[in-house]
Parts: structure tokens; C-alpha cells; sequence
């Protein structure tokens, strides 16, 4: 699926609802909580929090975490009127110009040799 198409969906999605009433800020503070839950489960899968050990699981469907995260994430984008596509397309191109692979592979020691 393409992001306009997925940004068209949520709209529609959002709309048939009546969620488009809400207000961005509460969109954001549910974004957050979905992206919290992720760092949970990152948290426990890489030991520094254990479940049963004064910690609760975040639980197994992280598939769903990340699929809540970007729904949210696009219907912020469609509140404030952001194409993703041109918006990541643009950023890519920036991001390619100001990083450059071959200097950050030596610098992480990637590079071969």
C-alpha cells in the first residue's frame, strides 16, 4: 500500500467514527502511549526489565503496537495536512546529502577493511 493510499484509509477510517472531532493533542498523547508500549517490549527483550519481577509483560502482539503507532501517526499527518510520501521522499534525498554512507560505515569501523 502505497502512503497516500494508507493516509486516504485512516481519513476515511477516521471520519466514519466521528474521531475527527478529536482534538490533534489527544492524538499525539495516544501516539505516545502506543510508542511507550514498543519500548516496553524492548526493554524486557533485552533484560532490563523483567516480567514477574516487579514489572508487568507488555505483552506478545508487538505487530499491533506498530501498526497503532502509525495509524496515529498518519492522523496526525492528515490533521495537518502533511503528504507523506512527498514529506519522506524529500527527507530521504536530505538525509542521503547530510549523511554519508561510506563516512559513517568507517566511522562505526563498517567499512571492509
Amino acid at each position: 500500500m502505497r502512503l497516500s493510499e494508507l493516509q486516504k484509509r485512516v481519513e476515511e477510517f477516521e471520519k466514519a467514527r466521528g474521531w475527527d472531532s478529536f482534538r490533534e493533542s489527544l492524538i499525539y498523547a495516544h501516539l505516545i502511549e502506543e510508542i511507550t508500549e514498543i519500548g516496553r517490549f524492548i526493554l524486557e527483550k533485552e533484560g532490563y526489565k523483567r516480567s514477574g519481577l516487579g514489572h508487568s509483560s507488555p505483552g506478545e502482539d508487538l505487530d499491533s503496537e506498530f501498526a497503532q503507532s502509525l495509524t496515529l501517526f498518519v492522523q496526525l499527518a492528515n490533521r495537518f495536512g502533511v503528504d507523506l510520501e512527498k514529506a519522506l521522499s524529500k527527507e530521504m534525498e536530505r538525509m542521503e546529502k547530510r549523511f554519508n554512507a561510506e563516512e559513517w560505515r568507517r566511522a562505526l569501523g563498517r567499512d571492509g577493511s
